[in-house]
C-alpha cells in the first residue's frame, strides 16, 4: 500500500495542507508509491497567482447584528497574508478551490471594482451608509502594492464623498495617506488596524505575510498625526495562544494614537476547523489539547456555534472572563469609544469616469 505523505509547515504560508473543499467530490492526498519521488519535491514552496474576477457587482449586503454595517466590498478573493485564523478561507470552496494553502496562494483580483463601485453609488435612490472595505479579505494584502485596485476605490469613494471604514493589518495603507487625510477632514474615513500579538515569532506563523506588529503600530502613528481617526482589532482572541496579551494590546494601539476598540473571538467555520487543528499540531503540539478544550468550552461544546450573538464572543466562564477583560482594560486605557457614524450628509452621487465627468 502506498504511504500518505503528512502534510508539514511551509515557511512564508499559513496553512499547513490543502485539503479538498466541501464541495468537492473526491478528497486528494498525497503518497509515496517509491517512483522517483524527490524529497526537495515535497519542501517546494507553491507560488502565488492572480486571476481575474469576473464579479458584475461590487456591494455586498448583509442584516447581521453583529457588525457595525450593511455594506462591504472586498476588492480580492483570496489573501496572501496566509493568516491560519482567517473566517474567510471556506469562500474559496465557492471557487473549488481548498481552504487551505490555495486560499493564500491563487488569488482572484476584481480589476473593474472601481467602475462598478460608481455604477453602484450613481444610481438613483442610493442612499449611503458607512461602507467597509475590506470586511472579508485584507484590501491591502500585497498584490495591491502593484494592482492599485483599494487605491482607485478611494478615489471613487473620496469623490462621491461617501463613508467608509478601512479594515487592514497591513502598513501598505500609509500609502493613500494623501486621499484619508482629506477624507478624514470631512469626517468620511476610519481605519481599523488588526492587531493579535506583539510577539514577533508568534506572528511570523500565525499571520506569514503580514506586516510585523511594530509596522502596524508605526501605521497607527502615522496615521494618527494626519488625523485619520484609528480603530485596533484585538482579533481573534484566540484561547491559550494570544489571550494574555490584550491588556498588552490596547495599552500599545493607545500609545501608538488608536481611539477605540473591539474584539472578536476566534472564529473556526466549516473547512477551517481541521485547518487550524493541523496548525496547532505544527506549531504548537504542547498546547494543542487545551487550546481546542478551551474552543469547546466556549462554543458549547463544539469548535464553532454560527448563532448571532454568540459567534463573535462565545459563552461560558471562559468567554465572561475574556469580556471582562476586554472592557476593563478599554475604560481604563480611554478606548471606550465605540461610535461608528460618519458623515453621510455630503455625499453625491459620482459622475461618469475619464472625460465625461467634466460634462
Amino acid at each position: 500500500m502506498d504511504e500518505q505523505i503528512p502534510d508539514r509547515a511551509i515557511k512564508g504560508r499559513g496553512a499547513v495542507g490543502n485539503p479538498s473543499g466541501r464541495f468537492e467530490p473526491y478528497t486528494r492526498a498525497r503518497t509515496d508509491d517509491g517512483w522517483w519521488l524527490d524529497p526537495q519535491d515535497l519542501e517546494q514552496r507553491p507560488a502565488t497567482r492572480v486571476l481575474p474576477d469576473s464579479s458584475r457587482s461590487i456591494l455586498a449586503r448583509n442584516d447581521s447584528p453583529d457588525v457595525p454595517f450593511d455594506r462591504s466590498i472586498n476588492p480580492y478573493r483570496g489573501c496572501e497574508h496566509g493568516c491560519i485564523y482567517c473566517f474567510a478561507r471556506p469562500s474559496h470552496a465557492y471557487l473549488g478551490l481548498s481552504p487551505g494553502l490555495d486560499f493564500e496562494t491563487q488569488l482572484f483580483a476584481k480589476h473593474h471594482a472601481p467602475e462598478l463601485l460608481r455604477q453602484a453609488l450613481a444610481k438613483p435612490g442610493y442612499k449611503p451608509s458607512t461602507l467597509a472595505l475590506g470586511a472579508n479579505t485584507d484590501p491591502y494584502q500585497p498584490i495591491e502594492r502593484k494592482l492599485e485596485i483599494t487605491r482607485r476605490l478611494l478615489e471613487v469613494l473620496a469623490e462621491a464623498r461617501h463613508p467608509v471604514s478601512i479594515i487592514t493589518k497591513s502598513a501598505l495603507v500609509l500609502r493613500d495617506l494623501d486621499i484619508l487625510a482629506q477624507m478624514a477632514r470631512n469626517n468620511l474615513v476610519r481605519v481599523c488596524l488588526s492587531l493579535t500579538t506583539l510577539d514577533h515569532q508568534l506572528a511570523r506563523v500565525l499571520e506569514p505575510r503580514a506586516a510585523q506588529p511594530q509596522r502596524r503600530l508605526q501605521a497607527m502613528r502615522e496615521l494618527s498625526t494626519a488625523g485619520v481617526p484609528v480603530a485596533v482589532l484585538t482579533a481573534p482572541i484566540i484561547p491559550a495562544i494570544n489571550d494574555h496579551e490584550i491588556e498588552a494590546l490596547l495599552q500599545a494601539a493607545a500609545t501608538a494614537g488608536a481611539s477605540t476598540a473591539s474584539w472578536v473571538l476566534l472564529r473556526l467555520p466549516r473547512e477551517l476547523g481541521p485547518l487550524f487543528e493541523e496548525w496547532l499540531g505544527a506549531h504548537f503540539p504542547d498546547r494543542k489539547a487545551k487550546v481546542l478544550k478551551l474552543m469547546r468550552e466556549i462554543r458549547g461544546g463544539k469548535l464553532y456555534d454560527s448563532r448571532f450573538g454568540s459567534r463573535m464572543r462565545g459563552e461560558g466562564a471562559y468567554a465572561y472572563m475574556l469580556a471582562q477583560r476586554f472592557s476593563v482594560a478599554v475604560r481604563r486605557i480611554g478606548l471606550d469609544n465605540r461610535s461608528w457614524d460618519l458623515n453621510i450628509s455630503d455625499f453625491r452621487a459620482p459622475g461618469p469616469a475619464g472625460q465625461l465627468g467634466l460634462f
